[in-house]
């Protein structure tokens, strides 16, 4: 019998939950954190009443780790639909599926539409790809669950075009305060690597490119190595294959134990063994362990793949973040990629829950080149302050222009500022119902609040906004009318008001003929001592 951590547990509730409102819907699991474990939990209540479930994969070791995984976890056998063996009058009630074998029109019809009643999706941030919609779409009728570890909110918001919703999700900052991951300690290494005008395909750099790109930095970059992975059980990821088995040679004349291995390495397994079991300080390889590849020992990532696209940033990363018995934490060598684009994943994507605070953190780093810099909650937070304090100064030049405007409603994206709402002043709707126009009781209660309902633009964001009201009003924090009327008279983190303090403020102002009295000070954290 397995026992589920307490976030599975609460993710399998989150799936089943969603299911009976939806039937496609999303899980957001790190890297590490068990997401195989989570959806045979899932499969075996499914099968104990009665349903058949299709497990859905891209890669052989991925179907063969959802199997063992499953058995091992539950007691469940598998069925397998993949190149010659077929699971179409199988006993077992789980299938695991290759995803390249069900796209085939001939081989799906096989089975009847309603053969089974759900499927699971590994690693779905593939799942918006033309096999997997074919695969998957055959069986029209089934619940459907996405399982993948990406951070990304834009992946999210694309997945949103056929997930219904988002079930469950599990930070990565979240697993590693709670101890389930460990900690993540970004080194900037000051050597600068020039992109310069990289050609994208299907959203990324082109390898080859990112490879002629790459090549003068080499013996620089093996210097580097040499003098911070000497300590370290160390994954280097290289844009093409040849490129890997160069640079481990480079990295062997420097003393350290290097090899590299690919999907057609002759020696593939006996290589791998041989990096589990301590034999090797770098195991090399291009794309081919971004995947399905598990060595918790592992505590130093290099990624010489530069990447815009964050799910596969988190894959690469993800390959050193699970804990081991005295490993303190993992170690992310971090180059300086001058490029024009400003869309590049660099370690504080993983743990920063926006754009702005993600750029704080990677110029806090770059600022402490050469000096590792973990990753942690105070770090975000200083990060953080550093984005309110920039944002607050946005807002008060704002503030300045818009002091003699007679509009009596607060404009949404100002208010969300003021009150430190990070998840409205960076908000993007994702799912479907979340881009829809917001409603007409929506916009009314908005109004109603002191909320200009003109710049809401969806339903995803006028019911974030509704949220965050009434949280407001149950705690007595400052409405957005009290907000904005001491904001004009010089007033700062009114968002941090209680409703009585800014009701006295307001009172006392009205009193003096709407003028700030002489011996009143805008500072709300004084205003303990003012009494009307």
């Amino acid at each position: 019998m397995m026992t589920l951590r307490p976030y599975q547990e609460s993710a399998c509730a989150a799936v089943k939950a969603s299911w009976a409102e939806a039937n496609k819907v999303l899980l957001v699991l790190p890297t590490g954190t068990g997401k195989t474990i989570v959806f045979s939990a899932l499969t075996r209540d499914v099968v104990a009443q009665g349903g058949r479930v299709l497990i859905l994969a891209h890669r052989g070791e991925l179907l063969q780790q959802a199997a063992d995984k499953l058995a091992k976890s539950t007691g469940l056998a598998c069925a397998v639909e993949k190149a010659d063996d077929t699971a179409l009058h199988a006993l077992e009630r789980v299938t695991v599926g290759s995803v390249q074998t069900l796209m085939r029109p001939a081989r799906r019809a096989r089975f009847r539409e309603d053969h089974y009643t759900h499927i699971i999706i590994d690693e779905a941030h593939h799942a918006l790809s033309e096999s997997y919609q074919s695969a998957v779409g055959y069986f029209n009728g089934a619940k459907v669950l996405g399982v993948t570890a990406t951070p990304d909110r834009g992946d999210k918001r694309d997945l949103g075009q056929y997930f219904e919703r988002l079930a469950f999700e599990y930070s990565l900052p979240q697993a590693i305060r709670e101890g389930f991951l460990c900690l993540i300690r970004a080194l900037t290494i000051p050597l600068a690597i020039e992109l310069g005008k990289l050609s994208v395909q299907a959203g990324d750099y082109k390898g080859a490119e990112l490879d002629s790109a790459l090549a003068p930095y080499l013996e620089a970059i093996a210097d580097e190595m040499a003098a911070h992975c000497r300590e370290r059980k160390t994954l280097c990821f290289l844009p093409l294959v040849a490129t890997a088995e160069k640079f481990a040679g480079l990295l062997a004349l420097r003393g350290l134990r290097s090899a590299w291995v690919s999907g057609d390495h002759p020696d593939r397994a006996g290589i791998l063994e041989r990096y589990a079991a301590g034999a090797y300080d770098v195991l090399c390889n291009s794309m081919l362990l971004t995947e399905g590849y598990d060595d918790p020992a592992t505590n130093c990532i290099v990624n010489l793949r530069p990447t815009r696209i964050r799910s596969l940033f988190a894959q690469i990363v993800g390959r050193g973040t699970r804990i081991h018995p005295g490993k303190e934490n993992l170690l992310v060598l971090d180059f300086l990629w001058h490029t024009e684009k400003h869309d590049l994943c660099r370690p504080a994507h993983l743990v920063a829950e926006t754009e702005e605070i993600a750029t704080a953190l990677t110029v806090m780093a770059e600022e402490a080149a050469g000096q590792p810099m973990d990753l942690t909650e105070d770090a975000i937070a200083e990060a953080q302050r550093d984005v309110i304090k920039q944002r607050e100064e946005a807002l008060a030049k704002k503030l300045a222009e818009m002091r003699h405007r007679k509009r009596k409603l607060v404009d949404p994206l100002q208010w969300a500022v003021s009150v430190n709402a990070e998840d409205l002043v960076d908000y993007q709707p994702s799912f479907g119902w979340e881009m829809a126009p917001p409603s007409a009781p929506q916009l009314k209660e908005l109004e109603k609040a002191g909320i200009l309902p003109d710049e809401i633009t969806c339903a995803g964001m006028a019911s974030k906004m509704l949220d965050h009201l009434q949280n407001r009003r149950t705690a007595g924090f400052a409405t957005p009318k009290q907000v904005r009327c001491l904001e004009r008279f010089g007033f700062q983190h009114v968002g941090e008001m209680n409703f009585q303090d800014a009701n006295r403020m307001i009172t006392r102002i009205s009193a003096n003929g709407w003028r700030l009295p002489d011996d009143l000070n805008p500072n709300h954290k004084e205003i303990e001592n003012v009494r009307p």
